[in-house]
C-alpha cells in the first residue's frame, strides 16, 4: 500500500464538544495537506467545513444522532437533511441501541432505510454506526444482516465515545456477515500506523481516527 492510498482511507476526526473555529480550520488544513478521505465532525460544523474544503475532493462527514443514538427516526432524518443542506456529503449515524436490545428489528430496519434513502436521494455516502462495545456477537451479526438488506455504503464499529472502540474481531465478524454488499469502517481507539494496517487487513476500508496525521507521518518513517 502506498502512503496516498492509506490517506484516502482515513476519516480525519474531530468530534469534541468544545471544538472551536480554529480547531475546524486546523482539521481541514490537515485534511488538505495529507489528502484524507474526509473530515468527520459534528453536524453543526458541516457548513464551516464545506466552506473550508471548497474546490477539493475531500468530503465533509456529519455525525448524526451522536453519540448515543437515542433520538427518534424523525429527528435523525431532520438532522441528516440539515447536515446535507449545509454541505455534508457523508453521513455517519448511530443506531438506536435500545431498540436493537429490545429486538425491535423492524424499527432498526426502518431507521436505517430512512437515513440511507435520504443519503441516496442526495448522492451522499451513508455509514451506520453499531457501537459494538454495547453489543453481543449475535447482535452485531443481526445488525449486519439488516444492513446487508438495506445496503448502506458502510457499517461502522464505533463512535469513539463508548466504553471501547473498534476491535479486530468485530471488524472480521461484520465483514464476514455483509461480504461484498457493504463496506466496513473501523473507528475508535485507532492511534498508530500498526493499528490502522491491522484493521485494513481485517477487512476495514475506512479508518476513523483523530490520529491521521501521526499515522501518515509514521508511514514515511
Amino acid at each position: 500500500m502506498k502512503k496516498e492510498e492509506l490517506a484516502r482511507m482515513i476519516d480525519h476526526t474531530y468530534l469534541k464538544a468544545y471544538a472551536t473555529e480554529k480547531d475546524m480550520e486546523k482539521l481541514c488544513a490537515e485534511a488538505r495537506k495529507y489528502h484524507f478521505a474526509m473530515v468527520a465532525v459534528n453536524s453543526c460544523q458541516s457548513e464551516r467545513c464545506a466552506r473550508l474544503l471548497k474546490d477539493t475532493d475531500i468530503h465533509v462527514g456529519a455525525a448524526i444522532g451522536f453519540p448515543l443514538g437515542q433520538q427518534t427516526i424523525e429527528t435523525k432524518a431532520f438532522e441528516t437533511e440539515d447536515a446535507i443542506k449545509n454541505g455534508a456529503n457523508e453521513i455517519d449515524y448511530v443506531i438506536n441501541i435500545t431498540e436493537l436490545k429490545d429486538k425491535n428489528y423492524a424499527y432498526i430496519k426502518k431507521e436505517m432505510e430512512t437515513i440511507v434513502d435520504i443519503c441516496r436521494k442526495h448522492n451522499v455516502i451513508s455509514k451506520v454506526i453499531f457501537e459494538i462495545c454495547y453489543l453481543t456477537e449475535d447482535e452485531i451479526v443481526t445488525l449486519a444482516e439488516i444492513a446487508k438488506e438495506v445496503k448502506p455504503d458502510y457499517i461502522k464499529t464505533s463512535t469513539g465515545f463508548g466504553t471501547f472502540g473498534a476491535t479486530i474481531e468485530a471488524v472480521k465478524l461484520m465483514k464476514k456477515t455483509v461480504g461484498d454488499s457493504v463496506k466496513v469502517k473501523a473507528a475508535g481507539g485507532i492511534r498508530t500506523l500498526e493499528d490502522a494496517l491491522k484493521f485494513i487487513e481485517a477487512g476495514a476500508e475506512r479508518i476513523g481516527t483523530s490520529k491521521g496525521v501521526e499515522i501518515i507521518e509514521a508511514f514515511d518513517k
